[in-house]
């Protein structure tokens, strides 16, 4: 556990203590877990690999409300936890809403940032525009309007053990990609009194007002599974073309849970690129 302000917050580490530091930032529904098997391969290179749940997941604190869930809040977070690693500049990955993030943390703090690689994950200042170019697009981001609605997402997605969040997440991924270990330690995560409402809190804190955040300045590399059922790969290039230097893998067998599908390749191409 370490303390980032008042939030406690959860992190699994890998790799020697006096190596580079490289952040990975899990998406929803998931938790540091969602790195278990490109930690290893990365701390080999001799990294030092940080992957902490983000708030309100796992066994880090859930604050209450929507302000907590704002984007800058949970950049801050980041931020924190380099400070408390004494890191005075970092590598950063983030998949999902942990890209999200991550985009936002590069776009505010470009000082902090050396490398960032981005895993399935738009640029937050390209959806509206990419929406209304892309209908399709509308179509596979429905869930974030139902998750708008007051209580019934929680009720619906806690029910028989997590049955929908289960579901989600071996129907829209390669076999085996989660196995039984993944579902059951991200069950016990669901149910921990408040994380489900704090989980969707990242959604409904999206109609908050927020600044845009600009151009990407530090340069990135857009890691994306082609058959993403929630993001179009329209959404990749989007991004690219908001950084000054930025480049896109694609893969083509992969789906949104690339880093569980293709954790070797992705692990490689993330430690070529930091330690470039």
């Amino acid at each position: 556990m370490i303390s980032v302000g008042t939030l406690n917050m959860h992190v699994e580490a890998a790799g020697p203590a006096d190596g580079p530091i490289l952040i990975l930032l899990h998406g929803f529904p998931e938790s540091s877990r969602a790195w278990r098997k490109v930690m290893r391969p990365l701390a080999d290179k001799g990294l030092r690999v940080v992957a902490p749940d983000l708030r309100g997941y796992g066994k880090s604190d859930a604050p209450h409300g929507l302000d907590s869930y704002r984007l800058d809040t949970l950049v801050a977070d980041v931020i924190g936890l380099a400070d408390a690693l004494g890191a005075a500049d970092f590598a950063l990955v983030g998949h999902d809403w942990g890209g999200i993030i991550a985009w936002a943390v590069a776009a505010r703090h470009p000082e902090r940032i050396r490398r960032l690689v981005i895993l399935n994950a738009p640029h937050g200042d390209t959806v509206k525009a990419e929406l209304r170019a892309h209908p399709a697009q509308i179509l596979r981001s429905l869930y974030v309007g139902f998750f708008q609605i007051p209580r019934l997402p929680e009720a619906l997605l806690g029910a028989f053990r997590c049955r929908a969040l289960r579901r989600t997440l071996t129907r829209s991924s390669r076999p085996l990609a989660f196995d039984a270990a993944d579902l059951d330690a991200y069950v016990a995560g669901w149910s921990r009194p408040g994380r489900l409402t704090a989980m969707l809190n990242y959604y409904r804190a999206l109609r908050l007002p927020r600044a845009p955040l600009g151009r990407i300045h530090v340069p990135a590399l857009i890691l994306w599974g082609m058959k993403d059922r929630f993001l179009g790969a329209h959404l990749a290039d989007a991004a690219a073309a908001m950084c000054d230097d930025a480049r896109i893998e694609r893969f083509a067998e992969a789906t949104h849970w690339i880093q569980h599908e293709e954790p070797r390749q992705v692990a490689a191409r993330i430690a070529e690129f930091v330690q470039d």
